[in-house]
């Protein structure tokens, strides 16, 4: 009987560890889910003369030999982005492009620089893809004939005057604007003036015009301005800051030859990466920094303002006349 329960007890144990082999294997061979890129954030430390490692981007891969970056300037849009992301993903997706979405989010106290994001979008891309797009959140493609396509003969905007839903004046380069890598280097990238809303890019079509780039448009788009495109702009609760401080006004209406991509000073504080509705986006966080020798207006205090105080002190010479 002893030889028996003896028997009986070694060949449990040797099933057990036969049952603990099979479990284990199994275990070892199954896929694990890698869900990181659905929400991962983290700082990433680097200098000005480092970039965006493309091992760190999930990117958009098909066919196409050229990489796309699309640099949309950002602040306080979240539910446009929220609109923009997945729209853009499902548009692309068609077009087989390689492309990777960067939201260039102004982290500092300044007031909103778009063409100075765009500077710093490019320098921290530029070793990895080979053209941008230049992009406002707030308008997006309706019209699959839009292409986003390789520039190859120069600078191609996508939303021409004729099909931009606002803007249809003929020098207009704003909203959606394909540069290759090499063209955005020659005319030294966009001005930094322009702290505040508006005519950034018509600076931009002067140094284009200068350095002999022709801007193509699409051509025959079956849609007009009023169903080319959505534009997600409210007026009433999106305010342009149009506020003109200083000699801001006198400056910005002339083309600026003393900044640009090489002079653009700024701290990446945190690179994020995450999916809007399976749409993968990189967030960079950008601190501008602003020489107020330079531009005093990138922070419009009018008790600072000497215009503002002369302007003040003529009412006050007016009302004691009176």
């Amino acid at each position: 009987m002893e030889r028996f329960w003896k028997n009986l007890r070694f060949k449990y144990v040797l099933i057990c560890i036969v049952i603990t082999f099979i479990i284990t294997c199994l275990i070892s061979i199954s896929p694990i889910s890698n869900d990181e890129t659905k929400y991962n954030i983290g700082p990433l430390a680097r200098d000005r003369s480092r970039s965006l490692k493309s091992s760190n981007i999930l990117r958009n891969r098909k066919k196409s030999k050229h990489q796309l970056a699309i640099l949309v300037p950002f602040r306080d849009r979240f539910d446009e982005l929220l609109k923009f992301a997945p729209h853009m993903k499902k548009f692309l997706d068609k077009q087989n492009l390689d492309y990777h979405i960067f939201i260039l989010n102004q982290v500092d106290k300044y007031r909103f620089n778009r063409a100075s994001l765009i500077n710093v979008g490019f320098l921290e891309v530029k070793n990895n893809y080979d053209y941008i797009a230049m992009h406002d959140v707030d308008l997006l493609p309706m019209n699959d004939e839009l292409l986003y396509s390789f520039p190859e003969t120069g600078p191609f905007h996508v939303s021409s005057p004729k099909l931009h839903p606002r803007y249809h004046y003929d020098t207009f380069v704003g909203g959606i604007l394909l540069v290759k890598r090499e063209h955005f280097i020659k005319v030294d990238g966009m001005s930094n003036k322009y702290w505040g809303w508006g005519l950034e890019d018509d600076e931009f079509y002067v140094r284009l015009k200068e350095a002999e780039l022709n801007v193509t448009l699409p051509q025959n788009i079956s849609t007009t301005s009023r169903n080319t495109f959505m534009h997600l702009h409210d007026i009433n609760r999106r305010k342009r800051d149009m506020t003109k401080c200083y000699n801001q006004r006198e400056v910005t209406r002339k083309r600026d030859r003393q900044t640009g991509l090489h002079d653009v000073s700024y701290k990446l504080e945190e690179v994020i990466k995450l999916t809007i509705a399976d749409s993968p986006v990189t967030v960079l966080n950008i601190a501008l920094i602003c020489d107020k020798s330079i531009t005093p207006w990138c922070e419009c205090n009018k008790m600072e303002d000497p215009n503002y105080i002369k302007i003040k002190d003529k009412k006050k010479e007016n009302k004691t006349v009176t």
